[in-house]
């Protein structure tokens, strides 16, 4: 019994050490404005710039706004491989793999959308795998 009320106060403690750890992990969240999508630029003191870039019906649109930006950039001599951007309180984050999103700068990052063999973005799944 008393081995019981142990291991119930060390899961306890246990819950309680981790719950005060999440509390002081940083969490950074995009804006939560229903059909905008922002081109989002980290400043040198470490906080974020957000630019509106247009109003977008989805995330794939405003992802696909995104690239058209960052290509554009590229083709004018820009070097920035990767952007970030935001949509509807997520996280987009233009890669060379694809377009990841996730509901904060510092959390797990989620796959949105891949790019094909010629360099465009697709849905996962939308293209044949042979």
């Amino acid at each position: 019994m008393q081995r019981l009320a142990l291991i119930a106060t060390a899961l306890v403690a246990t819950a309680v050490t981790a719950a005060a750890l999440a509390a002081c992990s940083q969490r950074t969240e995009p804006p939560g404005d229903v059909g905008v999508c922002y081109h989002v630029v980290p400043q040198k003191n470490g906080k974020l710039k957000y630019f509106k870039l247009v109003n977008a019906p989805n995330l794939e649109t405003c992802a696909a706004n995104l690239e058209a930006m960052r290509l554009k950039f590229l083709r004018m001599g820009g070097s920035q491989q990767d952007l970030y951007g935001a949509y509807q309180a997520n996280f987009l984050f233009l890669q060379q793999e694809g377009v990841l999103t996730s509901t904060s700068l510092e959390g797990p990052r989620y796959v949105a959308l891949v790019r094909t063999g010629d360099g465009r973005l697709a849905i996962p799944g939308a293209m044949p795998t042979q």
